[in-house]
């Protein structure tokens, strides 16, 4: 019994080292440090400790801040063993001001807080001649959704050996980077410099002010034999951005300038019966992105047939401006002979320049269609001539032509009897594969699509009990794009008012200031509700058709 306390007493021993910690500290390799400079926080624990780390999360608050780098080490000195576990990380300031880093715990063990001075840069320094930052935003006023372009030019006056190069933070928008990064040289206040330039693609989709935090740079120089550490950032932009109209229907298209053309090849007025037209419209679009540009829709006109073509999308940028545009064909084939007015095509947009609803218009145009001349005409029956009671002299008798039917003998009867019975035999063993076929592909087909649009509505429906607006509107669109295979406009257009109304109260809470409360539970149901009734209408009439 003895004997096990003993051997219990030194597993606990030889195992307390690696729970139990006898002091936590915490500090930074430098301080005060300049706005945009990274700097190294050390959190050392003496004692190992195992699967233990201490919170950092309270940092993002006020810093931007690394991974967090673990590492361990065990000593015996004399005799006597200690073992310490040290985490490292990189913490930077994007502004200047007095900051508290926060204590930390560790296995009950607490850290002392630390008191940072971060000092704003002076722009007359010597270090800021060597590395330094410019942005630039264009335009500095947008609307919820409207596209601007954020550029960033950082000037580097000396060898580079290695970089550090972040990414510009705004709060409520999407940043998406444009093309490559572009190398240059350019000559500032008598100094070559190296030009890196960057360009990104802003969206607000709130409305609110907001401030677009600058990237940083951190790196390292050559200066003769020495690597010296270098650092720079930009300065801040401030960006108001404003919501959508609240009198604004169609399709949101916030930009400075908009232009709707055509081309018709072939370009005339006068065409033949089924000679096919082709109609490309190129819609040019400033500071929207490719994806906001809207569909064409080319109404139907009697006489016609309009397939649609290949649609084409691109954007670039130019001049500090966002530039998109959109290139649409169709196929026009006229069907019969007549003069026919194809009419205006009309596409509302928003100009942020004077507030205002505009229209990109292109006008009514009037086709001739005529018939095709190669195309042989039937020949004209003869007028009958009018009954007279003189008699012309000298007319020619036309002889009269008397048909008589050959007499059938029995086997022409038996012949003409055996091909009607194989006739009917036939068309009845055609009649009952035909009706067998369709019910089965029928059933195949709509299996995965009853599948899908299941799946889509218990999505839908998840959204709607959670209450979260955001999910339920991309559901929404899931459900409508991938289950009905439509777009939302054109399923909006057969909705009643109720839903439509609902639908657009959804949509502005979403893009505007002004939150308006929606029952989405209610929307949802009302939604089933329609779907419901329709697919009971088609079910009934396709039963009185049998």
């Amino acid at each position: 019994m003895v004997m096990r306390y003993a051997i219990c007493f030194l597993i606990c021993a030889l195992a307390l080292p690696t729970w139990a910690i006898d002091k936590l500290t915490a500090s930074i390799d430098k301080n005060p440090v300049l706005v945009g400079e990274y700097f190294t926080l050390t959190i050392e624990a003496n004692g190992k400790v195992s699967g233990q780390m201490p919170d950092t999360s309270a940092l993002a608050q006020s810093f931007v801040t690394g991974p967090v780098n673990t590492s361990s080490r065990t000593q015996i000195i004399n005799g006597s063993m200690s073992s310490a576990t040290t985490w490292q990380m990189q913490v930077m300031s994007r502004r200047a001001g007095d900051f508290t880093i926060p204590a930390f715990e560790v296995a009950g063990q607490q850290s002392r807080p630390i008191e940072v001075k971060v000092v704003a840069r002076d722009q007359d320094a010597s270090e800021q001649k060597d590395v330094f930052i410019k942005v630039s935003l264009e335009p500095q006023s947008l609307f919820v959704q409207q596209a601007a372009l954020y550029t960033m030019k950082l000037y580097i006056g000396k060898d580079l050996i290695e970089a550090q190069l972040s990414e510009p933070v705004m709060k409520d928008a999407t940043l998406t980077a444009m093309g490559q990064q572009e190398e240059n040289y350019e000559i500032v206040d008598g100094r070559r410099y190296r030009v890196i330039t960057r360009n990104y693609l802003i969206q607000p989709q709130k409305s609110g002010s907001f401030t677009i935090d600058p990237p940083v740079f951190n790196g390292q120089v050559r200066e003769g034999y020495r690597r010296m550490a270098m650092s720079a950032i930009g300065d801040s932009i401030e960006v108001e951005v404003k919501p959508i109209p609240n009198d604004y229907r169609g399709d949101w298209l916030p930009s400075e300038l908009v232009n709707l053309a055509e081309e018709w090849q072939p370009d005339s007025n006068k065409v033949i019966v089924g000679s096919p037209i082709t109609r490309t419209f190129t819609l040019t679009a400033l500071g929207i992105t490719k994806e906001q540009m809207p569909d064409i829709e080319v109404p139907s006109v009697e006489g016609f047939r309009i397939y649609p073509d290949e649609t084409d999308r691109n954007q670039m940028a130019r001049d500090g401006r966002v530039i998109s545009q959109l290139v649409a064909s169709y196929a026009i084939l006229p069907q019969k002979p007549g003069v026919y007015t194809l009419p205006e095509i009309k596409l509302p947009w928003f100009n942020t320049v004077i507030n205002r609803v505009q229209y990109a218009t292109l006008p009514a145009r009037t086709i001739e269609v005529v018939a095709d001349p190669n195309q042989p005409l039937l020949p004209a029956q003869a007028e009958p001539q009018a009954s007279s009671n003189s008699q012309v002299p000298n007319a020619t008798v036309e002889p009269q032509i008397v048909y008589k039917e050959a007499e059938k003998s029995i086997v022409d009867w038996a012949i003409t009897t055996l091909g009607y019975i194989l006739w009917i035999v036939t068309l009845i063993i055609l009649l009952l594969k035909s009706r067998k076929q369709p019910v089965t592909d029928e059933i195949l087909e709509q299996k995965p699509a009853m599948k899908d649009i299941t799946a889509l509505t218990k999505d839908l429906a998840s959204a709607s009990k959670q209450g979260d607006t955001n999910a339920f509107y991309k559901s929404l669109r899931r459900y409508v794009e991938v289950g009905k295979k439509r777009t939302v406009k054109s399923w909006l257009r057969e909705q009643e008012p109720e839903i439509r109304d609902e639908i657009a109260k959804l949509q502005a809470s979403l893009y505007s200031a002004n939150k308006t409360d929606v029952d989405i539970l209610s929307l949802y149901k009302k939604i089933i509700s329609t779907e419901k009734r329709e697919k009971s209408g088609t079910q009934n009439r396709l039963e009185k058709l049998y």
